[in-house]
Order: C-alpha cells, then sequence, then structure tokens
C-alpha cells in the first residue's frame, strides 16, 4: 500500500509541474525518476516515450502509467495515472472557473507569453537529450534525416504522414537493421 501511495504522490507532483506537454517533461521525469529514485532507466524512460508517442492519449500520461505498471502492475498503473491527472485537472477546473475573468487582463497575457517561452526551451532541452542518446550512428542519422524529411513533406502532401505512422515505420527499420547487424555478426562468426 506505500509503494501504490508514494507512486499516486510522486506523480501528483510531478502532474502539476509538466507545462508543455510530454516532450517539455522529459527533464523532469528523468530528474524524478531515474537520478533521484531509480524507479527505471533512460533507456526505458525513452522507449515509453516512444510508445507513448504512438499510442492514443497524452503522451506524459501514458509514460506515468508505464511507470507505474512496472513497479506495482495494474495497481500501480492505476495510482501513477491517476496522480498525474489530479493536479492538472484541479488546476484547469480553477483556471476555467476564473479564466473569462482575468484572461484579458495584461498580466495574465503577459504570464502567458512567459510562459510559452519556457515550454519552448523546455522542449528544445528534452530534444537534445533525446538526440544524444538516440543518433549515436551512421544509421541512426540517417534515419533521423529521413524522418525529419517526410514530416517536413508531408505538410504539403494532399494527405500528412500521421506522427504514429512514422514511428512505427522507424520501428520497423530499427528492426530490419538490427536483424541484418546480427546476420552480418553470425556470418563474420561463422567464418572463424
Amino acid at each position: 500500500m506505500n509503494q501504490l501511495l508514494d507512486l499516486y504522490w510522486t506523480f501528483v507532483k510531478i502532474g502539476c509541474v509538466t507545462f508543455g506537454g510530454g516532450y517539455a517533461m522529459l527533464p523532469i521525469l528523468e530528474r524524478e525518476l531515474v537520478e533521484k529514485r531509480g524507479w527505471t532507466t533512460m533507456d526505458d524512460l525513452r522507449d515509453y516515450f516512444a510508445i507513448g508517442q504512438c499510442t492514443p492519449g497524452i503522451i506524459a500520461l501514458n509514460v506515468s502509467t508505464f511507470i507505474g505498471e512496472k513497479r506495482s502492475g495494474i495497481k500501480g498503473a492505476l495510482a501513477a495515472t491517476t496522480g498525474f491527472l489530479t493536479g492538472p485537472v484541479l488546476i484547469i477546473l480553477l483556471i476555467a472557473i476564473f479564466m473569462k475573468n482575468f484572461a484579458t487582463l495584461p498580466v495574465v497575457q503577459h504570464a502567458f507569453a512567459g510562459i510559452r517561452v519556457c515550454v519552448c526551451v523546455l522542449i528544445l532541452q528534452a530534444v537534445l537529450r533525446l538526440w544524444k542518446k538516440s543518433v549515436v550512428d551512421p544509421f541512426t542519422l540517417g534515419l533521423y534525416v529521413a524522418v525529419f524529411v517526410l514530416n517536413v513533406v508531408s505538410g504539403y502532401l494532399p494527405v500528412r504522414i500521421p506522427a504514429a505512422v512514422l514511428v512505427i515505420l522507424s520501428g520497423c527499420a530499427g528492426i530490419f537493421a538490427a536483424t541484418r547487424k546480427n546476420r552480418a555478426a553470425g556470418k563474420a562468426g561463422d567464418g572463424k
């Protein structure tokens, strides 16, 4: 029961400071879950983000569910997910109640402008961290360039390529590359 409460309260805290979506929260998750608590590894966290990107729902919420399940099964998944949702739901309710009265105030508009800048920085920081750990060889660099180009070109096509399709195709490319690498290593081992 203590582990479930720990999951719940940890994700309440994370949910309350998660601004800008899943990628912006990567540094927060890394610090809280990898470095401070040791509940997961950075590699697993990147995998959760990749899976969370191509499954329905909010990336950050999906990641909290994965972490909770890893720690305590289904009950852990429910505790972490509920914890993650608690803070944002309460905050959004309060904002919704008061927003129409205060949205036009200059101080509120300036605060939102500052928050947008901060979110951009957090997302850039997450991208740079993911880049360092993910683009590690010529294959991954080529895959990055291919996905980037497909994503850009997709905006000019009659039908946009969904992000989930790009993630799935990238996963297939990774499997194909690993299979070829393993076969080549096997043939090299057979020749000795």
